[in-house]
């Protein structure tokens, strides 16, 4: 037999080793893995009975819940894609990617209906299922509320069989300019991953890393890069898992100390505002182990994590690489009594199957000492084949067959990467180039600073000098001036790296997953002259 590498399989493992482990929602849903089980094949028989099986685009915008995570199993183990929509988009690129994508049904929760609703008179023909929390009234036209189609359904579903090569997940990821692009994966793709995910985390001894008695809560929307591929993971291995429903700082913190979570994964912008609320001094976070992804681990949120008792590590990937290829050396972390703030935020090690260069323009490996930078370049099993109906994107992120990050770094001779710098972001002034992570985490180690960001602006003289934005909750800028200017007194950073500007502001502008965005700060900058 050639056993197919497909998601149902992961599906009945974790069904089989843990049935009668709990799966919440919020303060809304408890349920076992067993009525799990149920509901997943229920909603399956239910979209099966509006017509939606093998070939089929259905759409999800959701929170966080178990709804969602009903949806990353029933959808693709009908042969079907799942396209989890960001609801975060402006909504003309919310249309662009419902109708690129091809949609044939969305699920939509009541709170999005403001967003979607004016849309369909500009959409193809679209099956319509109402999500909900609380009883609302049924839209004209839609085709019926979730929780009364699953009773309609059947529990004991058979779900088709199909290749692991059959596409399973379709979402959009946005650049600086054009169209969002469509980011695919297939069943295979997935079930590596997971695997290769596994493989990098259980082994790291203690309570480091991932373990069966683990409880899971993830702090990465749904809707990007399948939470990180762990909603897939913890499902397989039968952890306990918890889902928050939309992100409020007071009811994160609350469910991370009713049910002990001990294992979630987020962007900086969130660690640091559980960290910066007033009711978080009051929930012990000792032992909760966090992964961030999406931007660098400054030093300064990397301290003030651990002091709170948190195991924090940076991992790194992108949209196109499903996403995980390297995370922080975790086995080196664990039981150390001296600094390790350095490990924790570099950008770590390979992942099992992952292969990692440091390029320069030619595609020629740059000496592993630590100190050349170039490009990193990457394969593995479960990168993206390409961007959905876009030939041009495709050949440019495969040049050369390698997937090119846009990610400047070095390499270390032991194997580990460190992440300088976005080579859209790196701000060259003086006829050097300056590492903006480098100068945002020194800054974050100032006291009083709860957010940065270092953008360079056009300069006649020297190109570009760099200009650094402070959320601060004293009078820092002097600070942030001096501890730039000792770390190039330490030869830390360049000469060139003394800021032009520290300026305090209010807020970071933030992309629709959680990133600083630069290209909006650049904008900004530029307009206020």
């Amino acid at each position: 037999m050639d056993y197919p590498l497909v998601i149902g399989q992961m599906l009945a493992s974790g069904l089989s080793a843990a049935p009668d482990q709990r799966i919440t929602y919020a303060d809304q849903v408890e349920m076992t893995y067993a009525e799990f089980g149920q509901r997943v094949a229920r909603l399956g028989s239910a979209l099966a009975s509006l017509g939606l099986g093998p070939g089929a685009v259905v759409a999800v915008m959701d929170y966080d819940s178990h709804r969602y995570l009903e949806s990353f199993f029933a959808i693709p183990m009908l042969g079907a894609t799942l396209h989890t929509v960001n609801v975060r988009l402006s909504p003309e690129q919310v249309l662009y990617t419902i109708n690129h994508a091809e949609d044939d049904a969305i699920l939509v929760h009541a709170d999005f209906l403001p967003l979607l609703l004016p849309l369909l008179p500009r959409m193809r023909p679209v099956r319509l299922i109402l999500l909900s929390d609380k009883p609302v009234p049924l839209p004209e036209g839609f085709a019926g509320e979730y929780e009364e189609l699953l009773a309609e359904g059947d529990a004991a579903f058979p779900f088709p069989e199909f290749p692991e090569t059959t596409r399973a997940t379709l979402f959009y990821t946005t650049g600086t300019t054009g169209d969002p692009k469509g980011v695919t994966y297939t069943h295979r793709q997935l079930v590596l991953h997971s695997m290769g995910v596994i493989a990098c985390l259980a082994p790291v001894p203690g309570r480091g890393g991932i373990k069966l008695d683990d409880v899971y809560m993830p702090l990465t929307p749904l809707f990007h890069v399948h939470g990180w591929g762990f909603p897939l993971i913890a499902t397989m291995l039968g952890m306990r898992q918890v889902y928050p429903g939309r992100y409020e700082p007071v009811k994160l913190l609350r469910l991370i100390a009713e049910h002990g979570v001990t294992f979630s994964h987020c962007v900086p912008t969130i660690l640091g505002m559980l960290l910066a609320a007033p009711e978080s001094e009051a929930v012990n976070l000792t032992g909760w182990k966090v992964i961030i992804g999406g931007s660098a681990l400054p030093e300064g949120l990397a301290r003030q994590a651990v002091a709170r008792g948190i195991d924090v590590h940076t991992g790194y990937g992108m949209s196109e690489t499903c996403p995980i290829l390297t995370i922080a050396d975790m086995k080196a972390t664990q039981g150390a009594t001296g600094d390790t703030t350095a490990i924790r935020i570099a950008t770590g090690k390979a992942a099992p199957l992952v292969q990692i260069r440091v390029v320069d323009p030619e595609m020629r490996d740059v000496p592993h000492d630590g100190v050349a930078t170039g490009e990193v370049v990457a394969r593995a099993p479960w990168l993206t084949h390409g961007y959905l109906r876009n030939e041009a994107g495709t050949a440019a992120l495969w040049r050369g067959g390698w997937l090119h990050t846009g990610d400047v770094g070095n390499m270390g001779a032991d194997g580990t990467l460190r992440i300088t710098d976005r080579l859209k972001d790196v701000i060259k002034s003086g006829g050097e180039w300056i590492s903006s992570l480098e100068l945002e985490s020194i800054v974050s180690a100032v006291p009083g600073v709860v957010e940065v960001a270092a953008v360079g602006v056009p300069d006649e003289q020297w190109g570009e000098r760099p200009v650094v934005l402070v959320v601060a909750k004293t009078e820092v800028e002097a600070a942030a001036h001096a501890a730039v200017a000792a770390a190039i007194a330490a030869g830390r950073l360049s000469k060139w790296a003394a800021p032009e500007r520290v300026m305090t502001v209010e807020a970071i502008p933030k992309t629709s997953v959680g990133k600083i965005d630069k290209k909006a700060i650049r904008a900004s900058l530029a307009k206020a002259g």
